[in-house]
């Protein structure tokens, strides 16, 4: 058994009940009334439930962002870079709302691991709103790939044990 490390991006219980009731209306609608609002329909459940993540094959020394549905992964394979350290950032992510000719910007505080190379490079690995949940991820890392972790979450950086 290959040993792959798998995170991602959290779906609400809501948004998959929502997204698997769609999804059923879907092919109700597609046999008895719109064959094109019905394959409409699917793609929107699809958007609901799938999630993204990132996978590392330790064994082969690859990875691959992923999108995911239904436990299944899509992405393409690369090789992994030789790591140098673990970052746990944090950041602010914003997303706009339009509705009915007005707009709004929500800013959330998010918490994002990355994995540098090459003394400035990096690929970010996983994304979360609580930074707990970062540093436990960060820690897994650590133990998989033998590298240490920088706590960038505060204004004094800090190299954690």
């Amino acid at each position: 058994m290959e040993n792959i490390i798998t995170y991602l991006k959290p779906v609400s219980i809501l948004k998959k009940i929502f997204g698997t009731i769609i999804f059923l209306f879907a092919f109700y609608t597609i046999v008895y009334q719109s064959m094109l609002f019905g394959f409409f329909m699917i793609s929107f459940a699809v958007y609901l439930i799938s999630s993204e993540g990132t996978q590392i094959n330790l064994d082969n020394r690859t990875y691959r962002n992923i999108w995911s549905i239904f436990a299944i992964h899509f992405g393409k394979w690369k090789p992994i870079p030789e790591f140098e350290y673990i970052s746990v950032f944090k950041g602010k992510q914003k997303q706009r709302v339009n509705s009915l000719g007005a707009s709004t910007t929500f800013t959330d505080v998010v918490f994002l691991i990355n994995l540098f190379y090459d003394r400035n490079k990096h690929i970010t690995f996983y994304r979360t709103f609580e930074k707990e949940n970062a540093l436990k991820v960060a820690q897994h890392f650590k133990l998989a790939l033998g590298i240490d972790i920088l706590d960038a979450t505060e204004r004094q950086q800090k190299w954690l044990d």
